[in-house]
C-alpha cells in the first residue's frame, strides 16, 4: 500500500498528497491536504466485507467544483452565522455571506478547500497544519490550526486545535459523510440513527436559529430511540419540509468526550458510534445531494446517499451569548475532537 503519494494538481501547480494510516482488518484512512479531507474510509463490516463508508470525489477538479464539503475540515466557522455580521469585542464584525444571505462553513474560500501542510505522519497518524491569515474571509486575527488523524483499534479519531494572535472566532469540524452500505450504494433510507439529545435547534427558511432550542418530545427529531431515516426525513413536520430533511444541530447530552450518536446498517451488519467533546451536533442528510458531483466510484451522488454527523458549537453562536462561546482569545487554545468507533450493531 503508498501511503504517501500525489493525488493531483491544483491550478497553480502545487500537488495536492494522499497520506494513508491504519491497517486492515482495522480501518483504513485516505486523508487529502486539499481540505485536510477524509477521502476514503475503509472498515470491516459485521458480514466480514471491507468497503469504503464515506462519500468523496475522484479528483481535485472535482473536489474543487463541489459545494458540498464533502470530508472536509470546516473553519473557521463550521455551520452558519446570520446575516455574515456579528459583534466581538465592542465591535462588528463582517465575514463572507454566501448562502442565502448568511456565512456557511467559514465563507465562500473556507478552509475545506485550503490546501494544508503536512507536519508529521506515520503509519497510524497524519498531522496537518495551515495559517488563515488575519482578515481571511472577513475574520480577525492570524490562527494557526493543525488538525490529527490517528487510527486507534477499530476506532478513527479526529482532533483539531487552533491558536491566535487577536480575538477571534472559532468552530471547527468535520464534514464526512457516511454510508455504511459503501460509498456509492445508494441513500442511506434503511439504516438507523440514534442521537443522544432532548433538544434541537428549530431554525428559518435560511438554516439560522430561530430562538432557543426546543425538546425533540412528539417531533420527528426524536432520535433518543434507533429510527430509520427514510421516514424521518419524509416526515410531515414544516421544519423537515423546509429543509428537505434534516438539517439541524442537537443539543448533546452532557460534557466532556461522550457518545453523541450511532448509525447502523443492517444491510451489512456494520455500526459506527460518533463521540465528541462538543455541545452540538449538525446532522445532515445530504438534501442538497442533487446528482451534479461524482463520486470516488463514479456515481454521481443524489439526495440521500449519505449523511454528515458535525460535532461543533451550535449555529449562529455569536449572535447568542446563552450557548457555548466561539470566541478564542489570544493564548488560549481552541480543541475538538471526534471520534469513529466502529462496533458491531446491537440487536
Amino acid at each position: 500500500m503508498t501511503r504517501d503519494r500525489v493525488f493531483g494538481r491544483l491550478p497553480d501547480g502545487r500537488d495536492v498528497r494522499l497520506l494513508t494510516i491504519g491497517a486492515e482488518p482495522g480501518p483504513v484512512v485516505e486523508v487529502l491536504t486539499l481540505g485536510a479531507t477524509v477521502h476514503r474510509l475503509l472498515v470491516t463490516g459485521g458480514d466480514d466485507q471491507r468497503r469504503n463508508v464515506v462519500l468523496g470525489h475522484p479528483d481535485v477538479d472535482e473536489r474543487l467544483a463541489s459545494g458540498d464539503y464533502v470530508g472536509g475540515t470546516i473553519g473557521r466557522y463550521a455551520n452558519r452565522i446570520a446575516g455574515g455580521r456579528f459583534p466581538l469585542a465592542g465591535r462588528e464584525v463582517e465575514v463572507g455571506a454566501h448562502d442565502r444571505g448568511n456565512s456557511l462553513h467559514g465563507g465562500p474560500d473556507g478552509f475545506d478547500v485550503r490546501l494544508w501542510d503536512v507536519v508529521s505522519h506515520t503509519a497510524d497518524e497524519v498531522v496537518l497544519s495551515m495559517v488563515s491569515p488575519d482578515g481571511d474571509q472577513g475574520f480577525p486575527g492570524e490562527v494557526a490550526v493543525t488538525t490529527t488523524y490517528r487510527v486507534v483499534g477499530d476506532a478513527v479519531t479526529v482532533t483539531m486545535e487552533a491558536n491566535t494572535d487577536a480575538t477571534t472566532v472559532v468552530n471547527l469540524t468535520n464534514h464526512a459523510y457516511l454510508n455504511l452500505d459503501g460509498e456509492g450504494a445508494g441513500t442511506v433510507d434503511d439504516h438507523e440513527l440514534l442521537v443522544e439529545a432532548d433538544e434541537f435547534t428549530p431554525v428559518d427558511a435560511t438554516g439560522i436559529p430561530t430562538g432557543g432550542h426546543e425538546p425533540v418530545s412528539g417531533t420527528p427529531f426524536d432520535l433518543r430511540e434507533p429510527r430509520l431515516l427514510g421516514p424521518v426525513v419524509r416526515a410531515e413536520h414544516p421544519q423537515v419540509v423546509d429543509a428537505r430533511g434534516i438539517d439541524h444541530d442537537y443539543v448533546v447530552r452532557g460534557t466532556g468526550l461522550r457518545r453523541a450518536a450511532a448509525l447502523t446498517s443492517r444491510r451489512t451488519a456494520t455500526s459506527v458510534e460518533l463521540w465528541t467533546d462538543q455541545p452540538g451536533l449538525q446532522v445532515y442528510t445530504g438534501n442538497f445531494l442533487d446528482g451534479t458531483r461524482r463520486g470516488t466510484g463514479g456515481r454521481r451522488y443524489r439526495q440521500g446517499d449519505g449523511i454528515a454527523l458535525e460535532p461543533q458549537l451550535h449555529p449562529d453562536s455569536p449572535h447568542h451569548p446563552e450557548w457555548p462561546s466561539a470566541t478564542l482569545e489570544p493564548g488560549e487554545t481552541y480543541r475538538a475532537a471526534l471520534e469513529w468507533r466502529f462496533v458491531a450493531p446491537r440487536n
